[in-house]
């Protein structure tokens, strides 16, 4: 039987710039296989050791387009039991399955993997309380989702957004990708990670991208700042579960972008600001506003090394801490995108290239679809 365990692992040492990332991206949102983004990730296999990968996809469920798609694992068939009573009575369940895979690959110890499309059933109509009134339907599935990963022994829930999917696992990612069956969808935004774990739970659901709603995030580096992340989050009704410190990135994207109603470059400000003496060299406006968003949103400063690449259904931010103390490199060519770890996990899927730069620190890459769909809105 599959348990969700820590284990200790004494087969290797901390690696102070492990962990690779990648991204592609269509800007005109046309859908391109999974072989792109699978051959820039395990070009970077020396970067991860085969304890943690994963993959997210946007644009791949079009015949579901308006459903949320919640991907959960399961220790046992009780686990999935339970669960599932509780989806029936908080949300719509239009269809379900077992998460495509195959059993026949190197990944052979797995949790049970499923997949629901559903909506959340107005509140009043079916719901059984009514903690959750007045709130929107991305709101009611954060709600939902949280209950579930705090209240249900066995169950996570690791992918929730609409359109879009996340499928990850233990295992080296390019392993994963055969396991998940990936050349068989299609995707405009593909975002991947190998992971190197130094400091944190080996387990399924460690393993990256973290993804609440459309928001998918992979993350090079250790967030130092995690405890206070983590409270701070806690505020707004956010439970961290999964015991890694990247999840709290997912969850602060999506409080300063889609509730908090921020820009992207103003979110960045927030989770990798200037230093304070930079700020007291700032004319007055700007030194007034860089102070309040420290005052403001302290909490939600990002402590440590970092580059990391947020995947939403309009497109990719990626992000370096302020003294650049992870590697990143984007590049653009015709109407895609590119951002990974190493310019040769771009250069092995496009040799040529219009254009290659490494991003400063606390500088945001923002590549936005050129008609996107409707923009996050806040509850």
């Amino acid at each position: 039987m599959f348990r969700f365990e820590k284990k200790a692992n004494p087969f290797y040492e901390k690696d102070v710039s492990g962990c690779a990332v990648s991204a592609i991206m269509n800007t005109k949102g046309r859908r391109f296989s999974s072989e792109g983004i699978v051959k820039s990730i395990a070009n970077q296999r020396d970067r991860s050791n085969g304890l943690g990968g994963g993959f997210a996809a946007y644009g791949i469920y079009p015949q579901f387009a308006e459903l949320y798609a919640l991907h959960i694992m399961y220790q046992n068939q009780a686990s999935a039991h339970k669960t599932e009573q509780y989806l029936d009575d908080y949300f719509q369940v239009e269809h379900k399955e077992v998460i495509p895979h195959r059993h026949d690959t190197v990944i052979s110890h797995h949790p049970f993997l499923r997949r629901y499309f559903v909506k959340p059933y107005p509140v009043g109509e079916k719901t059984p309380d009514r903690i959750f009134e007045r709130l929107s339907e991305d709101e009611l599935v954060i709600k939902n989702v949280m209950r579930i990963n705090t209240g249900f022994d066995g169950a996570f829930v690791f992918s929730c957004g609409k359109n879009m999917g996340v499928f990850k696992g233990v295992g080296y990612p390019e392993d994963l990708a055969v396991f998940f069956k990936l050349e068989e969808y299609s995707a405009y935004i593909w975002i991947a990670h190998g992971r190197f774990p130094t400091n944190s739970a080996v387990w399924w659901g460690g393993a990256h991208p973290f993804s609440l709603l459309d928001w998918a995030v992979v993350h090079n580096g250790e967030i130092s700042s995690y405890g206070i992340n983590k409270r701070f989050l806690e505020n707004f009704g956010y439970n961290c579960t999964l015991f890694t410190d990247t999840e709290v990135i997912a969850y602060i994207f999506d409080l300063l972008v889609r509730r908090h109603d921020l820009s992207f470059e103003m979110a960045s400000k927030v989770m990798a600001p200037p230093f304070w003496d930079e700020i007291e060299k700032m004319p007055d406006e700007e030194k007034e506003l860089y102070t309040t968003l420290r005052a403001t949103y302290g909490g939600a400063l990002l402590n440590g090394p970092f580059s990391v690449i947020a995947g939403f259904k309009n497109g990719i931010i990626a992000l370096n801490d302020r003294v650049k103390l992870r590697p990143l490199v984007a590049a653009r060519k015709d109407d895609f995108a590119y951002v990974a770890s190493e310019e040769a996990a771009i250069r092995i899927v496009q040799s040529e290239l219009d254009r290659v730069w490494s991003p400063a620190g606390g500088e945001p890459v923002i590549v936005m679809l050129e008609e996107p769909a409707a923009v996050p809105t806040a509850p």
